[in-house]
């Protein structure tokens, strides 16, 4: 398929309905609304073929960028692609789950992670630590630098509370990704976890909620699945 063919199949799959629940979470126009369960039948059209991918993300259609994040070899994306997604992405959904899963599955992943986290753009700090989050749930932990990890650990647990508001929200799933994947730093991430306590941020016009990273960490403890990684992050 071609761009024009699998955009024309991204607007048959819109809906009003979740349309209507994606503007509220902030996407803007242009965009179909398409379920996530729905665009996935689209993937197989555009996996192995990178060049519609970056053609989709470049539209600027919150669907077709989504899609571009599920079917990209993130092996053949270079660091500079990673920049100018990121700079694209208007929306958390964007940033902190398509361009940060990508960047994690490519060889680009901590050199961008540490670059971001330190930004002073909100969205893109947010990205940063949800890349490292992603990260840390893909790769060994012989290949992790656990020092690192410890100090960010020492890093959220002191300023948390007084950062930008998606960036609360990526630190705290970053306490929850060590607490999950990394067996020698699980104790650290659910003593800080407990102190930091519920994370106040504002989700817009939704339902949503920020997961509470004690009750998170010590539901995989009780599932005794800590340290179980995963094989991909994109999804």
């Amino acid at each position: 398929m071609n761009l024009e063919t699998i955009m024309e199949q991204l607007e048959a799959l819109g809906t009003p309905q979740t349309k209507k629940t994606l503007g509220r979470h902030g996407i803007r126009e242009p965009f179909f609304g398409v379920r996530i369960g729905d665009m996935k039948k689209l993937v197989k059209f555009v996996k192995n073929n990178d060049n519609l991918s970056k053609e989709l993300y470049s539209t600027g259609n919150y669907d077709a960028m989504y899609l571009a994040g599920l079917s990209i070899n993130p092996s053949n994306i270079t660091k500079e692609e990673l920049q100018q997604w990121l700079e694209q992405a208007y929306c958390d959904a964007i940033s902190e789950y398509i361009v940060a899963g990508v960047a994690a599955e490519s060889k680009f992943a901590l050199e961008l992670a540490r670059e971001w986290i330190k930004s002073e753009q909100e969205r893109v700090s947010a990205c940063g630590w949800s890349t490292y989050s992603n990260y840390i749930s893909i790769t060994d932990d012989s290949i992790l630098d656990i020092e690192e990890i410890s100090e960010l650990l020492d890093t959220i647990e002191i300023c948390i509370h007084k950062e930008r508001n998606r960036v609360k929200y990526a630190m705290n799933g970053f306490v929850i990704s060590v607490g999950a994947y990394v067996v020698d730093l699980n104790e650290k991430a659910l003593e800080v976890a407990k102190r930091i306590g519920k994370v106040d941020v504002y989700m817009g016009d939704t339902c949503c909620k920020v997961p509470l990273a004690t009750d998170y960490v010590e539901k995989i403890i009780n599932m005794g699945r800590i340290g179980k990684k995963r094989k991909r992050c994109i999804c």
